[in-house]
């Protein structure tokens, strides 16, 4: 005869399991992927993103919660776009934000004390010697090298910088005021392969279907106007929203980040121009 203190324990039993299966399924969900196509033509970086090469350029999927569908959707759209040439590999974003703000005007500042947009390149997807870059409304950059992940002993190395990057930042609205309401902002940069190859340990620019592991995060803080001015939410933590979800809340996990495909087809050849 089976007792109801039994039935409870075998019900919760079931439970725990279901959700260590779900949470595996998390944890362990397949990366995202993206081709990358060659520009045709010049790109400016200027963060406009009105060169044809990028308007023909697939987006990435929308953005998610760091850990994945088990959390709320992000409260406003984040995509981002990539392109190569024999130059530069270029990146391009654009957020969808009603009060676009920033304070941090120092280079290599921890850009995520502010909304931010965030850059992770491992390009030989071994998971340990790779890049990290942030940026943030006001154009200011933290860039760095890490040798293995932070939780493997790693330590970022902040005084490496990307030798001949440029960015861009475009404002669709009006910055640090919050009278009125943005419409977002958007983030163009060009990396140069030549920075890239310094620990890339493979072809930088990449060959023809060569695959990088590359990584997006979007930092928003809750914000509130006290005195004319923005200002965080006391108590509160970020939001971290993912290009491709890391099943944690831990950015620093390479073997989760998408799968990118590096095409020498141009990006408008492939749309028949």
């Amino acid at each position: 005869m089976v007792t109801g203190f039994q039935i409870t324990k075998i019900t919760r039993g079931i439970i725990l399991l279901a959700l260590l299966v779900l949470d595996a399924t998390i944890v362990f969900a397949k990366p995202k992927d993206y081709v990358c196509q060659r520009t045709k033509g010049k790109i400016t970086i200027d963060g406009r993103l009105n060169e044809s090469s990028w308007r023909n350029a697939p987006a990435t999927d929308e953005f998610v919660d760091i850990e994945g569908d088990l959390k709320p959707r992000p409260r406003f759209t984040t995509r981002a776009k990539m392109l190569w040439d024999d130059q530069y590999f270029y990146i391009s974003a654009e957020m969808e934000e009603p009060h676009v703000w920033g304070t941090l005007t120092r280079r290599d500042s921890v850009i995520f004390h502010d909304n931010d947009f965030e850059v992770f390149i491992d390009p030989n997807g071994d998971r340990d010697e790779y890049y990290e870059l942030e940026i943030n409304a006001l154009n200011t950059v933290w860039d760095l090298f890490l040798p293995k992940p932070y939780r493997d002993g790693g330590k970022a190395q902040d005084n490496w910088d990307i030798v001949g990057l440029k960015t861009a930042v475009k404002i669709n609205g009006t910055l640090n005021n919050p009278v009125d309401r943005d419409r977002g902002w958007s983030v163009e940069m060009a990396i140069p392969w030549k920075a890239l190859a310094e620990y890339a340990h493979k072809s930088a620019p990449p060959a023809d279907g060569d695959e990088w592991r590359v990584s997006f995060s979007r930092v928003e803080w809750q914000h509130e106007i006290a005195d004319g001015k923005y200002r965080k939410v006391a108590g509160t933590k970020e939001d971290n929203w993912v290009w491709s979800p890391q099943g944690v809340i831990d950015m620093h996990r390479p073997e989760m980040w998408g799968v990118v495909r590096f095409s020498k087809i141009s990006v408008d050849s492939r749309r028949g121009k």
